[in-house]
């Protein structure tokens, strides 16, 4: 994609430049549409759950812009001849639920025979052209706060694999299946720096994208790094999908300390994620105060003077 000519029109406020969660293009003054689309395999076996993740995962990418959603359009890729359509059905319900949950309305979508099942969601949202959070915009002495723990791409490769633990699965489900609407919401009241969500490139991959526009770096506190628990014996196990792999290679030289397996952790692609907040160190409190009515809400670091996307782990 770096040779793909990115779109310019003076409506864009976000385009593609800053790798940013959503696109933001002004329909009026006071009013900003936000866009974005996301779909995959199944990430659990219960097909209802897959809905309801895929779902949360969609709209993820509103939230994260600080936006309210709007409308869905469905996305389903089936193998007719070799899954029932009442499975399909099943798959269509969890997504429908959580839709419903988040008072988007889905309009319609698009269908097609395919050898492996994908199901996802192109999500339309509605913000303040003032009130907009972007992936940009963190400043040294900001703090980090994560709203979900980590852990669910490890998770979900032991759960493929017939090796995870019930509770284990159990709790990852739910973590993914929850929405970020309540922690987009405090943000926003709150006037943070900067936001982005955690999820295919890792907690480490997306804090990157978030510092490299400001020239900046960040100091991750790894004993407050909140993680689903049983993850740590299922990485040391050998559940890590190959996604992760990518992701640990492609931050390369720019993260410093901590060991492989901490590493390892850090860089799990995430399936609906938490949010990555980057706020002024006078409002953390307001923020974790917010944050914590539905009990989510852990600062992990700060941001630094260091240099373009360096992350420093202690």
């Amino acid at each position: 994609m770096r040779d793909h000519p990115a779109s310019r029109h003076p409506n864009l406020v976000v385009g593609t430049d800053t790798s940013d969660d959503a696109g933001v293009y002004l329909i009026a003054p006071s009013s900003g549409l936000v866009q974005t689309v996301d779909f995959f395999t199944p990430v659990v076996d219960d097909p209802y759950d897959w809905g309801r993740i895929t779902a949360a995962n969609a709209l993820s990418d509103i939230y994260a812009m600080g936006a309210v959603p709007l409308t869905a359009l469905q996305l389903l890729a089936w193998p007719r001849a070799e899954l029932p359509f009442e499975v399909a059905g099943d798959v269509l319900r969890g997504g429908a639920d959580v839709m419903a949950a988040a008072g988007c309305t889905i309009v319609g979508g698009h269908s097609i025979d395919d050898a492996e099942p994908k199901y996802g969601f192109a999500v339309t949202g509605l913000v303040d052209p003032d009130r907009v959070v972007t992936n940009t915009g963190a400043s040294p002495g900001d703090v980090l706060v994560l709203t979900k723990p980590l852990g669910t791409g490890i998770v979900s490769t032991a759960i493929k694999a017939g090796r995870c633990p019930e509770t284990v699965r159990a709790e990852a489900t739910e973590v993914m299946a929850a929405l970020n609407d309540h922690a987009s919401r405090v943000m926003v009241e709150v006037g943070v720096s900067a936001a982005t969500d955690v999820t295919g490139f890792g907690l480490l991959g997306h804090l990157q994208e978030m510092l490299a526009g400001g020239g900046i770096g960040a100091r991750i506190e790894l004993d407050q790094v909140p993680v689903i628990a049983g993850t740590w014996e299922l990485l040391d196990q050998g559940s890590y999908p190959g996604g992760s792999e990518r992701n640990l290679v492609a931050v390369g030289e720019r993260v410093t300390g901590g060991d492989d397996r901490t590493r390892r952790l850090l860089a799990d692609a995430q399936t609906s994620g938490g949010l990555l907040i980057a706020t002024p160190r006078d409002r953390v409190a307001a923020l974790l105060d917010g944050l914590g009515e539905v009990g989510a809400g852990a600062v992990i670091g700060e941001v630094t003077t260091d240099g373009a996307g360096m992350i420093s782990l202690v």
